[in-house]
């Protein structure tokens, strides 16, 4: 069968949401209890069935997940002014949503910054300040920059989940 990107990830979650079912509903009927003297009530369950449908389950889940994977290695698709696999996109969005992260915190820096109170002790009463030590508009500049880099990487996946693909035998 051929299945786009995003539709491989909604059968994953799908199937995920399955197994989960299963495993409660085994969870909740493997077992009763009886008070002494009591007619039991026997929750239906039937153990060959139960490992037979989850077994299923997790061999749908391993097809799809290796052909995702096979896809997102060797698939090239454009980004801005060159090719990247998408899973070299996943990683380099990931390092760039962390410096994001960082530079967002320097660009919110006031130049001077007072420290608090208990920072000083009643015999050095005088106040204590920290200064960035950057230049705040390189900081905007590159913050700018990256989160364009992430935009750019996003808009490639999401145009590359909707058009591509790839066989899944399941």
């Amino acid at each position: 069968m051929k299945i786009t990107s995003a539709y491989a990830n909604k059968l994953l979650k799908s199937l995920t949401d399955e197994k989960s079912y299963w495993e409660a509903k085994e969870v909740a009927s493997r077992t009763y209890v009886a008070a002494v003297g009591e007619e039991p009530v026997i929750p239906e369950y039937d153990y060959t069935a139960v490992s037979a449908t989850l077994k299923e389950i997790d061999r749908k889940t391993v097809i799809i997940k290796h052909a995702l994977n096979l896809a997102n290695a060797t698939a090239k698709i454009p980004v801005g002014d060159t090719e990247m696999s998408v899973d070299s996109i996943l990683v380099r969005m990931a390092q760039l949503n962390s410096r994001k992260a960082t530079l967002d915190v320097m660009r919110k820096c006031l130049p001077k910054m007072r420290e608090s109170s208990h920072a000083f002790s009643s015999r050095n009463a005088v106040p204590e300040y920290r200064y960035t030590n950057y230049d705040p508009e390189l900081v905007k500049q590159d913050y700018e920059r990256i989160s364009g880099e992430i935009m750019e990487m996003q808009i490639a996946l999401d145009r590359y989940n909707q058009t591509f693909l790839f066989e899944a035998d399941i």
